[in-house]
């Protein structure tokens, strides 16, 4: 089935593709929104490459379990672009040196193209502004690309569009839960979802909030709600102000706590630095909402830590103040990871990249089921931790029972 190659929007994009690519101007094409006949299929990424003397385009085919990359020749892609556009993808978005341009297919057919000039320019190790390296031997694949203006608003890189060498660690952060998002997204098939929400608890100065909504709406293509709650007022219209001067659609920010924060619909929830029992609340919310991707970094665990009870065997261990500590953190997260089983998701804890002002890097990742399991053994397990360690009360369970 061909695509709508007559449409005069469609015409305009692939001319610009083409003019892009002569001119050494094109960064990336990201074909997003698939409907094809493949299910295993989520994106194409399609990117120009330089291969013995000649310039092809590197169609990089992002399978859910692994990726395939096929060179191909500018006229092949414009005819293959005319047949999938509409029919296959309904998403491309387009980043030349110059140039935004997203085009779109709506349920009904229609077509929407928006264009907006691309300022920023395109990066080299002298911060000149030339084409893009085409080298065959690329370095490694980020998803976050470094030339995105939220980086530079964030004070990441610098006017030239270079990584801070003080912000260096936390762009690998970026680039590290992205990478984890990624995946999630893929896997619970949000990726081919028209719309997504998506909240992120303690968004402070919002690196990620910003990373989060540039991934989605930007290389997924899917219409994105982004909600960064912060309990900071100032940090709330700091990131307000930042979001209008890039005149970002799609992200807000709003004053407030997980614990009293009225949340609906949620797709994705993002809980980091979450602090003692604010991890649950965080947890309980995204349960709470059916959220179908929730992800945590706890930090501190107070709760527990006191009502442990150490059993004989192990009491000539836990007699240390670190082992102690450390045995409350893995039972505390243990009994979050049962409980998230318990209600319907697959989950996993995870070492995650060190985050800034914490020396904690744990990730706990769930991932909502899409059939209903029996969850009474999980339950005895619980109980039985439980009354193993002494605990009388942990602050997720006492929730998820009101």
């Amino acid at each position: 089935m061909a695509g709508p190659n007559c449409n005069p929007d469609v015409d305009v994009f692939l001319h610009d593709l083409q003019q892009a690519f002569k001119a050494g101007a094109l960064q990336r094409l990201v074909l997003s929104k698939y409907k094809g006949g493949d299910a295993d299929l989520n994106r194409i990424t399609i990117r120009p490459v330089q291969i013995k003397e000649q310039t092809l385009l590197s169609f990089l085919y992002e399978y859910r379990t692994n990726h395939v990359t096929k060179n191909v020749a500018l006229e092949e892609v414009i005819a293959q672009l005319q047949a999938w556009l509409g029919s296959d993808f309904h998403n491309a978005h387009l980043i030349t040196d110059d140039w935004e341009i997203q085009l779109s297919f709506s349920k009904k057919g229609k077509v929407l193209i928006n264009k907006n000039r691309n300022k920023q320019p395109v990066i080299t190790s002298d911060s000149k502004t030339t084409p893009l390296e085409l080298a065959h031997n690329r370095s490694k694949l980020r998803y976050v690309e470094q030339g995105r203006p939220y980086l530079r608003e964030l004070g990441i890189t610098d006017a030239n569009g270079q990584i801070i060498p003080a912000m260096s660690r936390k762009w690998k952060q970026i680039n590290k839960f992205i990478e984890v998002l990624s995946t999630a997204i893929q896997q619970t098939g949000l990726d081919k979802r028209d719309e997504l929400h998506i909240a992120d608890f303690g968004s402070g100065k919002a690196y990620l909030t910003f990373a989060v909504h540039d991934y989605v709406s930007a290389n997924l293509g899917v219409k994105t709600q982004v909600t960064g709650v912060e309990l900071r007022q100032g940090l709330v219209d700091l990131c307000n102000q930042t979001a209008q001067k890039l005149s970002l659609v799609g992200i807000k920010f709003e004053q407030g706590d997980v614990q009293h924060f009225a949340a609906q619909n949620i797709n994705i929830m993002i809980a980091l630095h979450a602090c003692d029992t604010a991890t649950d609340y965080a947890l309980n919310m995204g349960i709470r909402t059916g959220a179908e991707i929730i992800m945590c970094s706890p930090c501190c665990h107070k709760q527990i830590r006191p009502q442990l009870k150490s059993p004989a065997l192990l009491a000539p261990l836990l007699q240390h103040g670190i082992h102690l500590g450390q045995e409350a953190e893995m039972l505390t997260d243990g009994l979050r990871a049962l409980l998230l089983e318990a209600n319907g998701y697959d989950t996993k804890v995870f070492e995650f990249i060190s985050l800034e002002h914490t020396s904690k890097n744990k990730m706990i990742l769930a991932q909502k089921r899409k059939t209903p399991r029996d969850n009474s053994e999980i339950l005895q397990q619980i109980a039985d931790i439980k009354a193993f360690y002494g605990i009388t009360e942990q602050c997720l369970e006492t929730l998820l029972q009101n």
